[in-house]
């Protein structure tokens, strides 16, 4: 069944009224027509099950048939702190960590961001809401105004007591392993003493992930500076490595998550 986003507060005695771009896409990209059933979503975890009454290139309107929850959230919610990036690089990291489950994505300026500034929110905002429309998700993440490192970082510490227990920042010239940083973060959180590998990559089994945010800081192209990673360091970030090979910057964001997402999250 289609699904479209609509701010379910736009429901007016039972019909919604979907007009512009997205009453194109749906008679024209998905030949929606009268009869047919939609499923209308808000970004905030509800959603509609609803039929066409009419639709044209100009307006669809739509009959609420049925109010319900859907939550196919991960029960992690991860943070994602992105350094700036080129061209379009920045738009398929946003598109792919949408995807993958993100809950709020921070562009950040750092000491080698080739780029300073940026009118490309709206754009990235607008991805958010396709990719989410696209993959099931029940909210859309929030994509942030760009801001510099150190307000990153400030803005992150002001959040959590305990961040200095579930911050991983990546960086291509040391760090442990992202399976050791994970493993000494649900150690901090719990007490528990994981010894058995076997139960450490299935630690999601005794722990409560939503009790989990994870903030997770990836560079731009060329990476992080030793500084900034020592001042990532200072504010209780653990220093962490995809490995051995130099990653892409957008190819280590969408990794990253993955490895979050599987050893904690809901992937596996």
């Amino acid at each position: 069944m289609p699904r479209i986003f609509i701010p379910i507060t736009s429901i007016k005695e039972g019909q919604i009224s979907i007009t512009g771009e997205k009453a194109r896409y749906l008679s024209s990209v998905l030949r929606c027509k009268k009869g047919d059933e939609l499923i209308v979503f808000d970004g905030r975890g509800n959603c509609l099950r609803t039929k066409i009454l009419r639709s044209d290139r100009r307006e669809v309107i739509v009959e609420t048939l049925e109010k319900f929850t859907c939550d196919t959230e991960s029960p992690i919610d991860i943070f994602l702190a992105q350094g700036l990036l080129k061209g379009e690089k920045m738009d398929m990291v946003i598109q792919k960590v949408t995807e993958l489950g993100v809950k709020e994505i921070i562009p950040v300026i750092t000491e080698r961001s080739q780029l300073r500034e940026t009118k490309k929110v709206a754009r990235w905002r607008k991805i958010t809401g396709e990719s989410s429309r696209q993959s099931g998700r029940s909210i859309i993440p929030l994509v942030h105004e760009p801001m510099y490192f150190s307000d990153c970082l400030s803005l992150l510490a002001t959040r959590h007591a305990s961040l200095s227990l579930k911050g991983l920042i990546f960086y291509e010239e040391g760090g442990i392993k992202i399976s050791e940083a994970i493993q000494k973060i649900t150690i901090h959180d719990t007490g528990y003493t994981i010894q058995d590998k076997y139960i450490m990559h299935h630690v999601s089994c005794i722990l409560n992930p939503a009790s989990l945010p994870i903030y997770l800081l990836i560079g731009p192209e060329g990476g992080f500076t030793r500084e900034e990673v020592t001042i990532a360091e200072e504010k209780g970030f653990i220093v962490t490595s995809l490995g051995k090979r130099i990653l892409r910057a957008e190819t280590a964001a969408i990794s990253a998550i993955t490895l979050v997402q599987f050893l904690l999250g809901d992937l596996g």
